[in-house]
């Protein structure tokens, strides 16, 4: 159902009173009327929340020096000690999980400090062992596994490809960039062998039925599963609160499992000496205060909802409209289409076609920009690379705006491209 521009403002200033409300001195809010300003009060909001919490956080140092400091972050409790190397925390799950599921959960300075850490560990407790992976998983934990995690052997495929040869472990990569039918092949399929799953769940906001539905699929197959999340994008209404990342390690003690528990154990401790060493200790300061509130739960779904339904139309209009333009992948998480060209791109053209692109039709009053990330207020574009095809192409991530609004944008997109790159 599309969403109404009155209704949509009036939903931001919900997501504006959400993060005023956790300033000890709330500032003066009106409702906003237009994206502009949704956009420039909500970055306003999470720097003050920022800056209040290192006032009132000043003794809480990396040294630790003061004994007395306890230090928080909204419903986030932290004890730690020097450099943040053992790091707890206490406070709500990012995740609409029952606590029952969760075994415990390690945060990180970024999602690629989770992803890093843990697989560095892997490398070190499962010496030999194989990753499997999907095309279209993130480049840049594939690229980090053959260049930095080489006892650890990379098999990426497709899931008629995957051997079954036995092995000292296998683990699958399951990645939410993939695209949709293999995501759904793998959790369908019965016959596949895995050790333990790994499940970077970051294109998915927290309660995602995908997510629900892998840990369904890994209790069923008795396969331990751990979750790797970059929390900067979803999880922060569209702001970037903050750099972070966590692994949560789920619930399993499986009789059936190749793995045991106490190797599990020992991976999570691993997992925690690499943090250390590469000192990528969460920062306190970067855990979200609004998060958790049944508010918080209501109005990020609403976001997603709105980000889902204007990605559908735009993924419509450009193959209905760029009939015969390639590399328009269709990546599982539905957040973001890709724009190609009949003539390859490189990575320089695809760079300055996304920078040209924004520039232009923000010139003309659409909220667009040159941003390499997704989930905001507004439409971001950046290069991709393609892996699996060595393609160069253009990634627009679709925004939460009123779907008019974003319906117009989508045809300027459109028209644009098709003057000035695709014929080119």
């Amino acid at each position: 159902m599309m969403e109404s521009t009155d209704a949509y403002f009036d939903r931001k200033l919900e997501e504006l009173k959400l993060l005023n409300s956790c300033l000890a001195a709330p500032l003066s809010l009106d409702r906003p009327d237009s994206v502009d300003d949704v956009i420039r009060r909500k970055f306003q909001l999470t720097a003050a929340l920022r800056a209040a919490h290192e006032m009132q956080e000043w003794n809480a140092t990396e040294t630790a020096w003061a004994g007395s400091a306890r230090p928080f972050s909204g419903p986030f409790k932290f004890r730690y000690d020097y450099q943040r190397a053992d790091l707890a925390v206490e406070g709500p799950s990012f995740y609409a999980l029952d606590k029952r599921h969760v075994r415990q959960t390690i945060y990180t300075a970024s999602g690629m400090a989770a992803i890093a850490s843990l697989l560095l560990a892997l490398s070190k407790s499962m010496k030999g062992g194989e990753v499997v992976a999907l095309p279209g998983s993130y480049g840049e934990t594939l690229e980090l596994i053959d260049g930095y995690a080489q006892q650890l052997h990379l098999v990426i495929g497709s899931i008629e490809s995957f051997s079954t040869d036995n092995v000292s472990c296998r683990v699958l990569l399951l990645d939410s960039c993939i695209a949709s039918r293999d995501f759904g092949d793998v959790v369908n399929c019965g016959k596949l062998h895995f050790d333990l799953i790994i499940f970077d769940t970051t294109c998915f906001t927290g309660s995602s039925g995908r997510i629900e539905q892998v840990i369904r699929w890994s209790r069923r197959r008795g396969v331990p599963l751990i979750l790797v999340r970059s929390h900067n994008k979803l999880d922060s209404l569209g702001a970037e609160y903050g750099r972070l990342g966590s692994i949560t390690l789920i619930r399993s003690d499986f009789a059936t499992q190749r793995i045991p528990s106490s190797c599990l154990e020992e991976l999570m401790a691993e997992t925690r000496n690499a943090i250390r060493l590469l000192g990528n200790a969460a920062l306190p300061a970067h855990f979200p205060p609004f998060v958790g509130t049944s508010a918080y739960r209501r109005l990020t779904r609403r976001r997603m909802a709105s980000i889902l339904l204007n990605g559908r139309f735009s993924s419509r209009h450009f193959a209905l409209r760029l009939r015969g333009v390639p590399s328009q992948l269709q990546p599982v998480h539905g957040l973001y289409v890709t724009l190609g060209s009949r003539e390859p791109l490189d990575e320089a053209a695809a760079r300055q076609a996304a920078a040209a692109m924004s520039e232009e039709l923000s010139e003309v009053g659409f909220p667009i920009r040159h941003a390499g990330s997704f989930g905001f207020d507004f439409a971001a574009t950046e290069w991709f690379h393609d892996l699996t095809t060595d393609r160069y192409s253009v990634r627009i991530a679709v925004p939460d705006l009123p779907s008019s609004l974003w319906i117009d944008l989508t045809r300027a997109i459109g028209d644009w491209w098709l003057a000035s790159v695709s014929r080119s």
